[in-house]
């Protein structure tokens, strides 16, 4: 387990203003299982940590809140951004773009976001989740950028396989070049709630416009997809973030409340940007 436990022992002892001994106590841990943890002279096993990082919660203690800016803190540079990654049960092994699945936002990638709490609600329902802090030096890597526009739309609708009728539609011959001879892409993160409203465009039911508008309701921030290999290896880990259970929940909980106020967000946009814009059939021309 690789989590920095021990100087998170040190961080809440004096944050809560407590001894060991106190803190030992007050957890329901001995005393000399946190000095080890301190020391590094043994391996923490899951339920103790759940208990540490659980008590340090429930007492107002966010550890990782707390990290994330003192990461983007420690690491802003023109050149170097803080990502962070949200982990079903953990990296094994070097970071590399083959273990992800094809069918992606872009396709086969490591995918990081800007955001320490958006990159927890997206894996905080699994029971091994984590989170791992990273540095990102961008050096010579060739981007391709988006915003919420019908570019970024129709290139997670084409990579989502839901526009291969159209497949051979100039725009999106050059919305796959751009996207496969990039290194890394910065583009809106989408979610389920977003693919519903980009399939009903790629479906013609609604026009690019009112999709536009429903998409930039439910604002998620960015995602960084590091599609190369050359790309992953400009990434360091600077910690793997443990989640408790309290705090999954309270992101879960945060995640429901934005989906509701979303759904309200997305059925206002349609309303009101109905019959403005064009339809899927009328932006690309399957007979080109």
């Amino acid at each position: 387990m690789d989590y920095s436990v021990g100087c998170d022992i040190e961080l809440v002892q004096e944050l809560l203003g407590m001894s060991r001994g106190a803190l030992a106590e007050a957890s329901g841990l001995s005393l000399p299982t946190l000095n080890r943890w301190v020391d590094d002279a043994s391996r923490a096993n899951a339920q103790n940590v759940e208990a540490f990082y659980a008590f340090a919660y429930g007492k107002g203690v966010r550890l990782n809140a707390i990290k994330a800016q003192l990461y983007r803190e420690d690491y802003f540079a023109d050149d170097v951004n803080v990502l962070f990654h949200g982990s079903k049960s953990g990296l094994e092994g070097p970071i590399s773009v083959q273990r992800s699945r094809a069918n992606n936002d872009f396709g086969k990638g490591f995918y990081c976001g800007e955001n320490f709490e958006q990159s927890a609600m997206f894996v905080s329902r699994f029971a091994q989740s984590s989170v791992y802090a990273l540095a990102f030096a961008r050096n010579s890597l060739s981007s391709a950028e988006f915003k919420v526009d019908s570019d970024w739309m129709m290139a997670i609708a084409l990579y989502r396989g839901r526009l291969s009728k159209y497949a051979c539609a100039p725009e999106l011959v050059a919305l796959h070049n751009r996207v496969e001879s990039a290194d890394y892409v910065v583009a809106p993160i989408a979610d389920n709630r977003m693919y519903e409203i980009i399939d009903a465009f790629a479906d013609g039911e609604i026009t690019d416009e009112q999709c536009r508008h429903a998409l930039a309701a439910t604002d998620l921030g960015n995602q960084y997809v590091f599609r190369t290999e050359k790309a992953v290896r400009s990434l360091r880990v600077l910690e793997h973030c443990y989640l408790c259970e309290p705090e999954k929940a309270a992101y879960l909980h945060s995640r429901e409340e934005s989906s509701r106020i979303g759904r309200d967000k997305v059925k206002a946009a349609k309303r009101e940007y109905r019959g403005r814009g064009l339809y899927i059939d009328e932006v690309l021309d399957e007979n080109d």
